[in-house]
């Protein structure tokens, strides 16, 4: 993908802000276009504090841009958004200078809820679904899922459940739900039993 924006002169804006809530072996941090990239080619990377260091709504993050963006980006964050309040700021510092070892409890947290309900999922008939390489979500299909938006409105309706339709994705998101993962296991197992009664009724339907 970066060989091809060279050719052509496309810049590529990648969002990274979960990075670190990764999986892979020998590695604390997934793949990046910054890996590749020489300094100030047209890659912007995205990153934000509230995933890894569970900071969401705090709206602290950082980019890491060329050179010369740097000053029109300033002037960008200037005038919409003014700053960031001071105690988040310093919240931010800490996080990096002292949350590295909070970070990885919280991935191996992810991790095993994640494997929890993968493997609660293939139990039953009709489910789809992969261990992911990292974050916090399953993207898996079911039966139902190929008008995915309808199939979570019904979901949220007969079965209390709340999950996010493939389609809100992108039309290559269709036929897929995305379920958070990041709870205690026993509120997975009481999702999945819920889904399951869903799915035998609507199959007896």
């Amino acid at each position: 993908m970066l060989e091809h924006c060279r050719r052509h002169g496309i810049w590529i804006v990648a969002d990274e802000v979960y990075e670190r809530l990764y999986y892979g072996e020998g590695a604390r941090v997934a793949p990046s276009f910054l890996d590749l990239a020489a300094r100030d080619e047209r890659v912007i990377a995205v990153n934000s504090f509230s995933k890894a260091w569970l900071m969401t709504g705090w709206r602290l993050g950082w980019l890491v841009a060329p050179t010369q963006l740097m000053d029109d980006l300033g002037k960008l964050v200037e005038y919409n958004t003014s700053c960031a309040p001071s105690f988040v700021q310093k919240a931010g510092v800490v996080a990096v200078q002292e949350g590295e070892r909070f970070a990885q409890s919280l991935v191996a947290d992810l991790r095993a809820s994640g494997d929890h309900l993968v493997k609660a999922l293939q139990a039953i008939g009709g489910v789809d679904v992969r261990s992911p390489d990292g974050a916090m979500y399953l993207f898996f299909s079911l039966p139902g899922a190929a008008n995915s938006l309808e199939l979570c409105k019904s979901l949220v309706r007969d079965a209390g459940l709340g999950f996010a339709p493939g389609s809100a994705f992108g039309p290559e998101g269709e036929g897929f739900v995305r379920w958070c993962y990041a709870c205690d296991p026993a509120r997975l197992d009481a999702g999945v039993e819920c889904l399951r009664r869903f799915l035998d009724t609507r199959g007896a339907a």
